[in-house]
């Protein structure tokens, strides 16, 4: 594997889920691949889980590990071409690339949409240009439409957890106080698909995501009767997309923040979410501290995910 930015990346699902579970069983087995290599995780954004787990998987497979804070520890960087460099931003990302490519065998890139353009975020344009120009194989882990190491660990996730071949997984928005990118349902409706489950995304008006990542998903834009029967319920906000509305918050309605009232109409569902999650906006205390809330599970995922990616980067550089 030379990338990894989306699930075709990752090939057939069962063999990536096997992988993850044998990785699950000892997380140390392939610890001399990573041997004198080195992964730089360059964050243009924020990060929890995705720092911690990236490194804590490239750890058990005996890598070298560099972090680097773009705006906190470095210059600021210029990431368009044509821009007159008049302002605080120093240094170029086409310099930056291939310098930070000289110095590291694998590059991870965090880079969430900016909401200024949509052409621009949805193109993808700052991870594509380290694929471009670093000379190195790179992975997401975030970018401006998809979260995929976050959609791999949910798809271990509920693979431990279901009780039937083909469950029914819902993808339920819920409000926030900010506008949030679309990088997680994109991505995790690209995965639920991919793994052919009974997928349903349920969202008020206005909150349609890209067709792309829909796929075969049904859409519901009555949460109730999306919930009916649900095995799964994965609760996430997100901004508009669509039109002049992109990047904006159209409804904070707390009706559909998941509560007991929702669940009480699933078949048993569990709860699921990216973290961090705004308590009493996206979920109530109730449903988060149940006993069917597997958040804390689904987290620990993320080193799993992580370190079967890694792994694979690793093998292509052989």
């Amino acid at each position: 594997m030379k990338k990894f930015t989306c699930v075709q990346d990752i090939g057939d699902l069962k063999v990536a889920l096997a992988e993850a579970l044998e990785i699950k069983k000892d997380r140390f087995k392939y610890v001399e691949l990573g041997r004198n290599k080195t992964l730089m995780m360059i964050f243009f954004n924020s990060s929890l889980r995705t720092r911690l787990s990236t490194q804590k998987a490239a750890m058990n497979l005996g890598m070298n590990v560099m972090v680097l804070d773009i705006n906190q520890g470095a210059w600021k960087l210029e990431t368009e071409r044509g821009v007159i460099m008049d302002g605080d931003r120093p240094e170029h990302l086409l310099e930056a690339i291939p310098v930070m490519g000289c110095y590291c065998d694998i590059i991870g890139v965090r880079s969430f949409a900016q909401f200024e353009n949509r052409e621009f975020d949805y193109s993808e344009t700052i991870i594509n240009q380290f694929i471009k120009y670093s000379g190195r194989p790179v992975f997401s882990m975030e970018a401006a439409t998809r979260h995929p190491l976050q959609s791999f660990a949910d798809f271990i996730t509920i693979e431990e957890y279901k009780r039937k071949p083909r469950p029914k997984v819902v993808l339920t928005w819920a409000p926030h106080p900010r506008a949030l990118p679309q990088a997680v349902p994109n991505s995790f409706a690209e995965w639920m698909n991919a793994a052919d489950y009974d997928f349903v995304i349920t969202h008020p008006h206005g909150y349609e995501l890209a067709p792309e990542f829909v796929g075969n998903a049904k859409v519901e834009y009555d949460q109730m009767k999306a919930f009916e029967g649900a095995d799964f319920i994965y609760a996430k906000n997100w901004a508009a997309y669509s039109g002049d509305n992109y990047g904006k918050i159209l409804s904070t309605d707390r009706s559909w923040t998941v509560g007991e009232r929702q669940m009480g109409i699933t078949d048993d569902a569990y709860f699921m979410h990216c973290l961090p999650v705004r308590r009493n906006m996206i979920v109530t205390d109730d449903v988060i501290e149940s006993a069917q809330s597997i958040v804390i599970p689904e987290a620990a995922n993320r080193e799993i995910s992580a370190t079967v990616v890694i792994k694979r980067l690793l093998e292509g550089l052989e």
